[in-house]
This record gives structure tokens, C-alpha cells and sequence, in this order.
């Protein structure tokens, strides 16, 4: 036990050094937020209402779909992994300590905007604030758990930039975060239904049943950790 949280407290410390940590999990989604907020709520000033929610959604999907993958490949398509298997240390360590270490740098980073959100731009606040960073946990860890499949699975960089961003921009532009889906053609909006990103807005800004938005989540989560788990015996045997 000793030995895991001594490890997830290095990888914390390595990614606080880390640049691409920096740019994806705090630059680009408090730069988007500094910019679009205002763009937001001026055009249309009901977007106060769900300002926070939707600033929240892009910047955890910004870190966990294209800021985690990379660091995974550093670990598991590269001679790290054969120094893992050489000193007897779990494959998984690697995995584990890098979701626990981004999933708390993602958290720090939506703390931000829900603090200065309602200072700068007068967004509403969640009215129970509980089970909105609830909501915001299990998003959280729902977005991550897909960026941790495309670490292990894809181990070319260039090529994994590229899926990243294949499931990255249509989950922000089909979640509903930039319009309303109401807007989008039926095939759309069942396209966007397969993306955390669509749920875990709904659950955070409460459009809906609460159970009915978080089931999908969870059964993503579990599918994801079952895949996660695959990969890595994958690894495992190689």
C-alpha cells in the first residue's frame, strides 16, 4: 500500500513538471473559458445557467482524451514497460498512478471555474452543489477511463492524435455544451448518446432523470475498465 501511494505521489509530482499536462488540463480549458465564457453568455445571456457545466465538460474531455493518452504511450509503448516487468512492478501501477494523478489535476482545474465563473461572467451557480461535483467525480473518471484505453491501445503517437481527436471533437460538438441538441438531426443526436461527454453534461445541469443519465456512465465505466484490463494482460504477455 506503502508502496502505491508512494507512486501515485511521484506521478503527481512528475506531472506537475509535466508541459503537456500543463497545456491540456490547465492552458486550453481556462483559455477557451476565459474567452468563449463572455462570447457565451453575450450572445445569449441563458447560457449563465449552464456556463459552468459546459466549460467544464470541454476542459475534462480536453485532459482525459487528449492530454492522458500520450503520457500512457510514454509508459506502455516505450522500454518503460520493460523496466516495469524487469523490477516485478505491476503493469497496472502505471495505469492506476497516472488516472489517479490527472483525474485530481482535472478536479483542481473545474474548482477554477466554478470559483471565477459566477465572478466574471455571473453564472449560475448548481443549485445543490454536492451532487453536482458528484456528477462531476464520476464524469470525470468515466472520460479518463476512455483516454486510458486509448493510451494502452494505440502505440503510435501520431496515429493515437489523431483518434484522440476523432472522438474529441464530435463528443464536444454532439454533447449539447455548444447548442442544444434539440437542433441536430435525429441521427446526431443518437451519435452524441455514445459520448460521456453528452451524458455527464446532462447529469451535471440536471436535464432529466438522474439515474436515467448516469447509467450510461457507469456502464461505460465498467466496459472501460473490463477493456483496460484486457490490454493490459495484452501487454502483460508481450
Amino acid at each position: 500500500m506503502n508502496g502505491f501511494l508512494y507512486g501515485v505521489a511521484l506521478q503527481w509530482k512528475l506531472d506537475i513538471r509535466s508541459k503537456s499536462l500543463l497545456i491540456t488540463c490547465y492552458v486550453v480549458p481556462l483559455l477557451f473559458f476565459a474567452v468563449m465564457g463572455g462570447i457565451f453568455t453575450s450572445i445569449n445571456p441563458e447560457a449563465k445557467h449552464t456556463l459552468i457545466q459546459s466549460m467544464t465538460v470541454l476542459g475534462v474531455s480536453t485532459g482525459a482524451l487528449i492530454g492522458l493518452p500520450p503520457s500512457l504511450v510514454e509508459i506502455y509503448g516505450s522500454d518503460i514497460k520493460k523496466v516495469y516487468k524487469a523490477n516485478g512492478v505491476p503493469l497496472y501501477l502505471g495505469l492506476v498512478s497516472m488516472f489517479l494523478s490527472s483525474f485530481i489535476h482535472l478536479l483542481i482545474m473545474c474548482v477554477i471555474i466554478y470559483i471565477v465563473a459566477p465572478i466574471a461572467f455571473g453564472a449560475a451557480l448548481p443549485t445543490s452543489p454536492i451532487l453536482y461535483f458528484g456528477s462531476l467525480a464520476i464524469f470525470i473518471a468515466v472520460s479518463l477511463s476512455i483516454g486510458s484505453i486509448l493510451g494502452l491501445w494505440v502505440k503510435n503517437q501520431a496515429k493515437l492524435t489523431m483518434i484522440s481527436q476523432v472522438i474529441f471533437l464530435p463528443s464536444i460538438m454532439l454533447s449539447g455544451i455548444m447548442f442544444s441538441v434539440n437542433l441536430l438531426p435525429e441521427f446526431f443526436k443518437i451519435g452524441g448518446s455514445i459520448f460521456p461527454a453528452t451524458w455527464g453534461y446532462k447529469l451535471m445541469v440536471g436535464d432529466g432523470s438522474y439515474l436515467v443519465n448516469l447509467w450510461p456512465l457507469l456502464a461505460i465505466l465498467l466496459a472501460a475498465v473490463i477493456l483496460c484490463g484486457l490490454l493490459l494482460r495484452g501487454l502483460q504477455a508481450e
